[in-house]
């Protein structure tokens, strides 16, 4: 079996908050709903999440004038509390998000294969976007 090697892409942000917050915040279908868009003209109306080792989560990304929708999801392979998230994504890409504690601060790090379909900077814009309205959302809490 031939297996494509994938370019990789990471992307950051260091947000004023303590680990518990932004664990809890990252975690939780309650708050995911309110941070997991690219831009304000998208939103996530529903989300659903079993934060561990063979459990899943699907969010629901939808345009807010209801033009399109879909359904972004996968499978988590580890997860360790505080620390880092392993998934492999409902089309096979994996991604990896670290939590790393500096102080009062806390270094979210999220690296993640390409897929084929968007430009590498297209997909690297919208997801740091996704990742600073994160970021504002547990700075705002």
């Amino acid at each position: 079996m031939e297996t494509k090697e994938r370019t990789v892409i990471t992307i950051g942000a260091t947000i004023q908050s303590s680990m518990e917050k932004v664990w809890e915040c990252w975690s939780e279908p309650k708050h995911i709903v309110h941070w997991n868009n690219a831009s304000p003209d998208w939103h996530t109306p529903k989300a659903e999440n079993d934060l561990k080792v063979n459990g899943t989560f699907t969010y629901t990304m939808a345009a807010r004038d209801g033009s399109m929708s879909f359904d972004f999801g996968g499978t988590y392979t580890k997860v360790e509390k505080f620390k880092r998230i392993e998934y492999i994504m409902n089309d096979g890409r994996k991604a990896k998000n670290d939590f790393q504690p500096l102080g009062d601060r806390v270094k979210v790090v999220v690296t993640f294969e390409a897929e084929s379909e968007n430009s590498i900077e297209l997909q690297r814009g919208g997801w740091q976007a996704i990742l600073d309205n994160f970021k504002q959302y547990v700075q705002s809490k």
